[in-house]
């Protein structure tokens, strides 16, 4: 593990592994599908000016943000100095180059997320973070990850411990209490003309 992170999971996206995922995950199939997912997700919010993103790579997802709402103020947190590089042309609001565990939210944001990163976070350091959601957020918090209803660790790509399921939102919706369920959705992998990784949503709102 690298000195300088907290945990085995930071060095890993830090580091190599996360410099290969850069030339993995960028298409404009990809992009299409981001489009689908996201226009489906905000259809159910209202007054977004603002958007904070925690793990952001090379910007997929905020590239098909830019392509459904104008005029908004995307942020985000990303650990990997590479992906920064490429990150920063889709940002005209904060990017913040360090580990989302070593991210201190400053102001806030009317809706913030995950998209397929609360997996990779240390389950240790998952109460901190869901913390840092929680006071980044003014509005909305929206995580997309792998759902399953009790905590398990599966192999990824062949590294151990590198790849976490678990009710991610009923954990936040039990720790906050005026955090409430808007809507939730998956996106299966075989489908036909959008697919996604197998990726649960769930859309909350601070009340």
């Amino acid at each position: 593990m690298t000195e300088t992170f907290k945990t085995e999971q930071e060095a890993f996206w830090a580091e190599s592994f996360g410099d290969e995922y850069i030339d993995r995950n960028k298409s404009q199939k990809l992009l299409a599908s981001n489009i689908a997912f996201f226009t489906d997700i905000f259809k159910r919010t209202s007054n977004i000016g603002s958007i904070m993103e925690f793990g952001a790579n090379i910007g997929m997802n905020m590239r098909a943000i830019n392509e459904i709402l104008i005029n908004v103020k995307l942020s985000a947190v990303e650990i990997n100095k590479k992906a920064c590089e490429q990150l920063k042309s889709h940002i005209n609001g904060n990017l913040y180059n360090c580990s989302i565990l070593d991210y201190c939210p400053k102001e806030q944001y009317d809706f913030v997320f995950t998209k397929g990163v609360l997996i990779h976070i240390n389950p240790n350091e998952l109460n901190s973070v869901y913390q840092k959601l929680y006071e980044a957020s003014s509005k909305y918090i929206c995580v997309a990850e792998f759902y399953n209803p009790s905590p398990m660790t599966i192999s990824y790509r062949g590294h151990e411990d590198r790849l976490f399921k678990r009710d991610f939102a009923g954990e936040m919706l039990d720790k906050f209490s005026n955090l409430k369920l808007i809507d939730y959705g998956f996106v299966y992998r075989r489908d036909k003309n959008f697919a996604q990784d197998d990726i649960t949503w769930f859309l909350m709102e601070k009340i």
